[in-house]
């Protein structure tokens, strides 16, 4: 049985790991995702301002971070998958699991824009 996030981990995401890319027969490869297990995450997804990065950071800078993740331990969460959101895709750039408990992670990660997303922030159609 599914239920819903509740509390502050009111976000349910996917989370998915690369699979060892395949040639296509022209020079290039075609990359493909497998969901992680677990496969879905309740956390909360909050904007990454400044303060919250250096304080999860512990003043490392991470330029294309653009958002923080925070849940429950999650196992095989690294720094090679994605988690999707609806239509939203984040690369994670960082992960922590917190006092090394294996209680909560924190995911550090960067939002990908598709080129229609970019240019309505940018308010162009």
């Amino acid at each position: 049985m599914i239920t819903a996030p509740v509390g502050t981990q009111r976000h349910r995401v996917s989370v998915e790991t690369p699979h060892p890319v395949t040639p296509d027969g022209h020079g290039g490869y075609t990359e493909t995702w497998a969901p992680a297990d677990p496969p879905l995450w309740d956390c909360a997804i909050a904007p990454a301002s400044a303060r919250a990065l250096e304080r999860v950071t512990a003043g490392t800078s991470l330029a294309a971070a653009t958002h923080v993740l925070r849940g429950r331990y999650h196992p095989t969460l690294t720094t090679a998958s994605r988690i999707l959101f609806g239509a939203r895709v984040f690369l994670v750039v960082s992960v922590g699991d917190l006092d090394e408990r294996h209680v909560e992670t924190v995911a550090i990660a960067a939002e990908v824009l598709t080129p229609e997303q970019a240019a309505a922030l940018r308010g162009r159609p």
